[in-house]
């Protein structure tokens, strides 16, 4: 694994930390997210847990190849869902910057790990 493999890693686990977390909590503004979204506020919230799961194991990949990749795939797969909800609710595009800049960095993970870098 490169220094930039473990970087990405990191600035990702860290980036999916602070996004998740708010929502697996549920708090008034979460809520309100989940409304403007239109999702239930339940499903919402396992997003936040899928989040908070994928920066566990975007950290675990660190040692654990095989875990990173899975993390950083799910994750890949994940904010690309996030960027087609901010679509579909006629969101400006900057609203769907975050999840796409997750989904690909995430994705370039995963070909770091594939490339063993």
């Amino acid at each position: 694994m490169t220094l930039t493999t473990a970087l990405l890693s990191c600035a990702l686990a860290a980036f999916m930390t602070f996004a998740g977390a708010p929502k697996l909590a549920g708090g008034p503004k979460t809520r309100l997210m989940a409304e403007h979204l239109r999702v239930p506020p339940e499903l919402l919230r396992l997003i936040g847990l899928a989040e908070v799961a994928a920066a566990i194991g975007l950290i675990a990949g660190l040692t654990l190849s095989g875990l990173g990749i899975a993390a950083a795939g799910g994750l890949a797969v994940l904010m690309a869902g996030g960027v087609l909800a901010h679509l579909r609710v006629k969101d400006p595009f900057t609203a769907a910057v975050p999840a796409l800049t997750s989904a690909v960095v995430a994705t370039a993970l995963v070909i770091l790990h594939l490339a063993g870098k």
